[in-house]
């Protein structure tokens, strides 16, 4: 398991026993944050209130079966999802899930194999966080260009010169100010757009 980063699990289970395996196998020295709901009910409401890096769902619940609801969550989060279902449900219930990325585990089961299962998804969760990592520095430079775009138009019309010379307007007073081209750009946009 990946030891150098942390991860928070929710549990929506009402089995005691089931409870306390998965909690075993959740040490807190990568599981910095264990919660436990007992229906799905309690689990939304949890879920309102933090992200998770993975949610562990044990059918069947008091008040509805959870697929669904494990479906909900693959598709408004980006937790990973296992969802424990009997042996006799699992080829009907994986259909129906698999193709959200939910991880389908018919039980009963044992502890080695559900060590593996968190063990994947602890990796498939790390993945993700740096291909969320990525495209938010993605996000970040398009809207630093669309920005320096903006302000560039605006000297333009305002300054009456080319593109080259607001390209350099915005450089220089970037460097001279010791301050990002974003930073120019927005101080532009604001004095142009009053």
């Amino acid at each position: 398991m990946l030891k150098e980063q942390s991860f928070s699990c929710l549990i929506v289970s009402s089995n005691e026993k089931i409870n306390q395996v998965l909690d075993e196998l959740l040490p807190m020295s990568t599981f910095t944050s264990k919660h436990v709901a007992n229906d799905v009910a309690s689990a939304r409401r949890i879920l309102l209130e933090s992200d998770y890096d993975m949610v562990i769902i044990n059918t069947p619940l008091t008040d509805e079966f959870g697929a669904d609801f494990a479906l909900d969550i693959a598709e408004r989060t980006n937790s990973s999802v296992m969802l424990m279902v009997k042996t006799e449900l699992f080829d009907e219930i994986s259909s129906k899930t698999e193709d959200a990325g939910i991880l389908t585990v018919a039980k009963p089961t044992t502890k080695p194999i559900l060590k593996q299962i968190i063990n994947l998804m602890c990796s498939t969760r790390s993945r993700l966080r740096r291909m969320e990592k990525k495209a938010q520095s993605f996000e970040e430079k398009m809207a630093e260009i669309r920005a320096v775009n903006h302000a560039k138009w605006l000297l333009i019309e305002n300054k009456e010169i080319n593109e080259a010379e607001a390209h350099k307007i915005i450089e220089k007073s970037a460097m001279n100010n010791r301050c990002s081209r974003l930073d120019v750009a927005n101080a532009i946009i604001r004095k142009y757009e009053k």
